[in-house]
């Protein structure tokens, strides 16, 4: 029996797929094209739609990043819109364990779960620079080590909270026209290094028990924390090989926690280009890549790793003689790419090797290094490639991110997710209403203090 496909869709926030010249590129604002997004996800069959969300708009040399969307709406907000506009797609969003609070999360969850019967999700992400943090009255406090450590605690902070209740704690008396509360439904208090609360709980357990959650951290830490406690990772591995190894890495660490590979699922995100040949596929993906990386954008993403104002310099040129500046980030801030740059020379060393290899400019580099498009083809050939992954365990599935919006889904619904169907390995219909049948995983039990 061959495994079956999780697939989801994801509208891009903060990003630098989205093809914004192209005249098909529509809002990220306006609720239309959230609405159209997800109803296309949802008449493929696909598992749930995808939000993620930054808490600062990033900067590049004090201005806003020329890729970011100005004005995004709040993640909770757009969710519970779609939720009246489906029925059975899950809808997951990225919320911040550092600049919140478990009850406020824990009630906003809770209540989406409602809305939606069964179909929440949250992506628990973590933020440790002032530079998003003087947004914030607690700024940039929390050390990088710490991070992990405080989501972790607030997560289970909110698994407390959402636990206080149990089935059967709301009655109906029909005698009296009234609901009757069982008197400790929503009673809690928690107590550790990060948090001392303590009160009722005012929303009732959801459909879910608890919404799915997601992991998205790729470092030593982040693989613990989702091994621990995710149900699944939102992975950047996309690639073959390096998608086989991420997955046996992080499916070994699942029984040091008492948990069966399977209670874990692999969701790598991935681009797409489609033609009725693979030839006419690659021609696209790579006018895509040029769409997407113009020269001045060559030279932003250049200025992240050297960490200088290399604005002088011809983005169609060689790369600078220079070596990068080593120290804190300066020109760019907000974006989760400085971070990445463990090494700045050493990555510095790779790029100009690569760059002398195979004679490329700046931008060509640029172009080469931050490559998106995961699967290039006939819509028979990324549907035989999506399949293979997931097959031999380099995934579980994939999150799509399509270099249009709102339309750039439609291409791969009609004509990819058929063949995926007739292979035997993908929905033809859902089986189940929450977002937890859609995935196969359970429901947890509640465990109340």
């Amino acid at each position: 029996m061959p495994k079956q496909i999780h697939l989801a869709a994801h509208f891009p926030g903060v990003n630098n797929t989205t093809v914004w010249s192209d005249p098909a590129s529509g809002s990220h604002i306006e609720f239309d094209s959230f609405a159209r997004f997800a109803k296309t996800a949802e008449r493929a069959k696909f598992d749930f739609l995808f939000l993620a969300e930054g808490l600062r708009l990033r900067e590049h040399h004090g201005r806003i990043h020329d890729l970011d969307v100005v004005g995004r709406p709040d993640t909770f907000t757009v969710l519970a819109a779609l939720a009246a506009v489906t029925e059975r797609l899950g809808l997951a969003g990225t919320i911040n364990s550092t600049f919140n609070e478990p009850y406020e999360v824990a009630r906003q969850f809770a209540s989406l779960d409602h809305l939606s019967a069964g179909r929440a999700a949250w992506n628990v992400v973590t933020s440790w620079d002032a530079f998003t943090g003087e947004n914030f009255r607690r700024g940039g406090y929390l050390p990088y080590e710490q991070r992990y450590a405080r989501a972790e605690l607030f997560l289970r902070t909110t698994w407390e909270l959402f636990d206080s209740w149990r089935d059967g704690d709301v009655l109906a008396d029909k005698e009296s026209g009234r609901f009757l509360r069982r008197p400790d439904a929503g009673a809690f208090a928690h107590t550790d290094e990060q948090f001392e609360i303590s009160g009722r709980f005012p929303v009732p357990r959801g459909p879910q028990g608890r919404p799915v959650i997601f992991q998205a951290g790729d470092s030593e830490q982040g693989r613990e924390f989702a091994a621990a406690t995710a149900d699944a990772i939102f992975s950047r591995h996309g690639e073959f090989a390096q998608g086989k190894a991420f997955y046996a890495d992080v499916k070994a660490r699942l029984a040091n926690y008492g948990r069966r590979p399977e209670q874990l699922l692999i969701l790598p995100a991935a681009t797409f280009a489609l033609g009725d040949t693979d030839a006419e596929a690659r021609e696209l993906a790579h006018e895509v890549r040029l769409a997407q990386v113009s020269g001045a954008t060559a030279i932003h993403f250049l200025e992240q790793l050297w960490n200088r104002d290399l604005s002088g310099y011809d983005p169609e040129g060689p790369l600078p003689a220079i070596d990068p500046d080593p120290g804190e980030p300066k020109i760019s801030k907000g974006s989760a790419a400085t971070r990445r740059f463990t090494d700045r020379l050493e990555t510095a060393r790779q790029w100009r090797e690569l760059a002398e290899a195979k004679g490329f400019s700046i931008r060509e580099l640029i172009i080469e290094v931050t490559g998106r498009q995961s699967f290039i083809g006939s819509p028979g050939t990324v549907a035989a490639e999506i399949d293979r992954s997931v097959q031999a365990d380099a995934s579980d599935g994939f999150i799509l991110v399509p270099h249009l919006t709102p339309g750039g889904l439609d291409e791969f619904a009609d004509k990819v997710v058929p063949l995926l169907q007739e292979r035997g390995v993908f929905r033809t219909e859902y089986q189940g209403t929450t977002l937890r049948e859609h995935l196969g995983i359970d429901a947890p039990v509640a465990v109340r203090s």
